[in-house]
């Protein structure tokens, strides 16, 4: 699903600034020896170019080599530099159908601050507006008075080049009233993105897909959102990559709804039908409070009722993985939400059952362990990379608007 920026005024720069600035990014502290070895530039070029990203903003000068603990017996001491991971802050931004995560974060990604608003689904347009706003502009707050190098929103709908989602689905207008161009400015650029591209982000930077190099990231909740990545790349297509919408014609799965919200309307059938018996823990709880987690827990405690849904609702995820996997031959599918953490008896049924789904090697099955942070995650590591590669037409005294 494509991604969309403001656009940047162009600044041409050297490739060989670039790549000592590639190479700050890509490491800790560092010496004009490391960038000769790692760019193949002389050593006064090393030197030159690295006092020139000091006057920039984006390095700083560390103690010498001889201060900082190196042995030398004769010479002048190597000097040290280390990309200023403070030079701005970034915001990855949940933009969800209930609420709004906004995280705050430096430019190595470790969160600074973050805001937490809850938003009514059926809201109107500007009130998702304001709540966006509300919530980043707290998570600044925070942070001092550095203005962001990035702002990105992750938003539960397909997106295209110019950050907008396609016109004539309820859902995706509410959840995406074009925010990008909406939020208030705040002089840096704003990225808009899938969901569930930003959690397959997070996982390849983070999560269950560090060192995979194809794998799908599936998002449970409501409906099912995936964010491939084949071959080390995230897929985006034209725009709707990622939208589940061939499952409608899947035998045995038959529709992109999500798999908290099956076991809960299914739970909450079975619940009304009179039909559990006095001693499942189902039978104890009000129809409205029953959902995927209470299913999920009396499964685990042996209810047969429970054990027969996760039963029916493992081979549907078997299905649907075999032909998520067989399409793109991924070796892995992570399954990320609110009830990651309860999936183990479900990917246990998945996994036993895929095999006779597909004729190849099935991917491996596995839940995610990032939380609901996933999104917001996804967006920090996706605002962090668009400040990388845009960094030398950033004037970080005053940003760009």
């Amino acid at each position: 699903m494509e991604a969309t920026t403001t656009e940047r005024a162009p600044e041409p720069r050297s490739s060989s600034i670039t790549a000592v600035l590639d190479h700050a990014w890509a490491t800790s502290a560092f010496t004009a020896a490391d960038v000769i070895t790692a760019t193949g530039l002389s050593r006064s070029t090393a030197i030159t170019l690295s006092d020139e990203l000091i006057g920039l903003g984006w390095l700083t000068e560390l103690d010498d080599a001889r201060q900082a603990g190196a042995a030398y017996r004769k010479g002048r001491p190597a000097r040290r530099y280390e990309l200023r991971i403070d030079a701005g802050i970034v915001v990855g931004v949940d933009a969800g159908a209930h609420s709004i995560t906004a995280i705050a974060a430096d430019l190595r990604g470790r969160e600074l601050a973050r805001s937490h608003h809850p938003v009514d689904p059926a809201a109107t347009a500007q009130a998702r507006v304001d709540a966006v706003d509300a919530a980043i502009d707290e998570a600044l707050r925070q942070c001092g008075p550095k203005p962001p190098l990035c702002i990105v929103l992750g938003v539960p709908a397909p997106i295209d080049a110019l950050g907008r989602s396609p016109e004539g689905n309820v859902f995706w207008d509410r959840m995406n009233p074009r925010l990008g161009e909406r939020i208030r400015d705040h002089g840096c650029a704003v990225v808009t993105d899938n969901d569930a591209n930003l959690a397959a982000v997070a996982e390849g930077a983070i999560g269950a897909g560090v060192g995979v190099d194809s794998y799908i990231t599936v998002v449970t909740g409501e409906r099912l959102g995936a964010g491939y990545v084949v071959d080390g790349r995230l897929v985006r297509g034209r725009g709707r990559a990622g939208e589940l919408h061939l499952l409608d014609l899947v035998d045995g799965v038959g529709s992109s709804r999500g798999i908290a919200a099956l076991l809960r309307d299914w739970g909450r059938e079975y619940r009304e039908s009179g039909g559990l018996p006095e001693s499942s823990p189902l039978s104890r709880i009000p129809v409205a409070q029953v959902d995927a987690q209470s299913v999920l827990a009396a499964a685990d405690q042996g209810d047969t009722v429970a054990l027969d849904l996760v039963r029916r609702m493992g081979d549907r995820i078997a299905r649907m993985s075999a032909i998520l996997g067989g399409l793109l031959d991924v070796e892995r599918i992570v399954f990320a939400g609110g009830i990651s953490p309860s999936m183990s008896q479900l990917l246990e049924v998945a996994s036993e059952r895929i095999p006779g789904y597909m004729s190849a090697e099935p991917p491996q099955l596995v839940a995610s362990e990032l939380g609901a942070d996933m999104v917001a995650q996804g967006a920090v590591a996706t605002a962090i990379d668009d400040v990388r590669r845009n960094a030398l037409r950033i004037d970080l005294a005053r940003p760009v608007r």
